[in-house]
């Protein structure tokens, strides 16, 4: 197999500024510096001539670079902004729901250069750098395999004729993979993977790992592994069908984030998933120690400090606000958020939103993220308890949570301290792949 490009949305407006660094041909011409694309009409408008595609082709691949202007990052998350962002390869522009799409196309293995630079720091050890660059490669080659996988709804309102039954027993369960991405392989923030191109300078252990690692992935019984990773697992790994399709992959399965005390409870009982939740869990990602988190953490990943348990609270008004807001559903005021399922981590699969003018059952976990947080919510893996009761209002919701992100497959923090503690990177690999292979397709 020779070494596949990948094509990577980067941002998208009725306006795209970018320079090219270097000189660049276009349609046999040689164009360089400044330049500006507008919509217009259906169509690009630059240097006054419509195009229906641009394709700037970089006359030296590996060092010439072009920058985009006014990128955005950490999109819909609390430290969502704005930065200028240069990149290696191509630079392709498109006409896409009524604006332009710029697009980077890239070597498979510069692009994990930048991956690894931009999901964590270039400081990392190099056994995790290289943990990470298996999975990203990985991921990303199993992506590429998958086709126009788009946005997952069902609906199930009960059919019963009494309009209030058919309210109380509704549901609205939506999973997020993959959305719409038919112009090109990956987006370049947090829904994929960060990708920020070679704003972050790469060190020489970051380059020494994509050597070390060049052309490895997962592999279960054959086939590439679909490697999953979050932030904080919690202490536990979450399985795939509690967050995406109903589908079990066997090296994505529950299992304590730990080698000391290997006994996980069962979290999917509400008793248990709540003294798990409450309590702080020896683990490999129960750590503060920030020589491992300043690894794993950029400088706006770093103004997250608690994510092993944290807390967050909301009053009455607040949170009713809040849900009307993120939802677009008048619930009323909240009289209560009760788990009706949960993973294998403790993630609350479905959440019943209990109103004085509707309930409805909603899930799975990323909605339920997106639907009680201004931005995300860390995890779904969280209890609830109401304070200032009055005529069976709370007047307050105070949410203790567990873990920051999905915990499906490599827990990055837990990664980072098993390097820490001398676990090589194929060792790492297989302790949050389960019964996966590492194998070498390319050269």
């Amino acid at each position: 197999m020779k070494e596949p490009k990948v094509h990577i949305g980067i941002l998208s407006g009725g306006k795209i500024e970018f320079i090219l660094s270097e000189t660049y041909r276009i349609n046999n011409e040689e164009v360089w510096g400044k330049q500006i694309a507008l919509f217009d009409n259906g169509k690009i408008l630059w240097k006054g001539r419509y195009h229906n595609e641009l394709l700037f082709e970089s006359l030296h691949e590996t060092c010439n670079s072009f920058e985009l202007q006014d990128v955005t990052i950490g999109i819909n998350f609390h430290w969502e902004r704005k930065e200028n962002q240069r990149f290696l390869g191509a630079l392709k522009i498109i006409v896409e729901n009524n604006k332009l799409t710029a697009i980077n196309i890239i070597q498979v293995e510069d692009y994990l250069t930048s991956v690894i630079s931009s999901e964590m720091s270039a400081t990392a050890s190099l056994e995790l750098l290289k943990a990470h660059a298996v999975i990203s490669r990985s991921w990303l080659l199993n992506k590429l395999k998958v086709e126009n996988e788009k946005l997952k709804i069902t609906e199930h309102p009960d059919s019963a004729a009494n309009s209030q039954l058919s309210t109380f027993n509704s549901q609205l369960i939506k999973w997020y993979d993959r959305e719409d991405h038919t112009h090109f392989d990956v987006c370049a923030d947090d829904h994929c993977q960060r990708y920020q191109g070679i704003t972050r300078a790469s060190t020489e252990i970051v380059k020494q790992a994509i050597q070390a690692t060049r052309g490895q992935i997962l592999t279960y019984e054959g086939k590439t592994c679909d490697a999953r990773f979050s932030k904080c697992c919690g202490g536990a790994f979450e399985e795939f069908q509690y967050c995406w399709d109903d589908i079990k992959h066997p090296y994505l399965i529950k299992q304590r984030d730990s080698k000391k005390d290997t006994f996980l409870p069962d979290l999917q009982i509400e008793a248990e998933a709540e003294k798990w939740i409450r309590t702080s869990p020896e683990a490999f990602c129960n750590t503060t120690e920030k020589k491992v988190l300043s690894q794993v953490l950029n400088d706006y990943d770093q103004e997250t400090t608690d994510f092993y348990r944290w807390k967050v609270e909301y009053t009455q008004e607040e949170l009713a606000a809040l849900i009307l807001q993120r939802s677009g559903i008048d619930y009323g005021q909240i009289i209560d958020l009760i788990p009706v399922e949960r993973g294998t981590s403790a993630r609350i699969v479905k959440l019943k939103i209990i109103g004085t003018k509707k309930t409805l059952i909603i899930g799975k976990e990323l909605e339920i993220r997106r639907t009680l947080s201004p931005s995300h919510l860390y995890s779904s893996a969280f209890v609830v308890d109401k304070a200032d009761v009055k005529d069976n209002i709370p007047g307050k919701f105070i949410l203790t949570g567990a873990g920051w992100g999905h915990g499906v497959g490599l827990c990055q923090i837990g990664a980072a301290v098993m390097s820490e503690q001398g676990y090589t990177y194929d060792s790492i690999l297989l302790h949050y792949y389960i019964g996966a292979s590492i194998e070498k397709i390319y050269e």
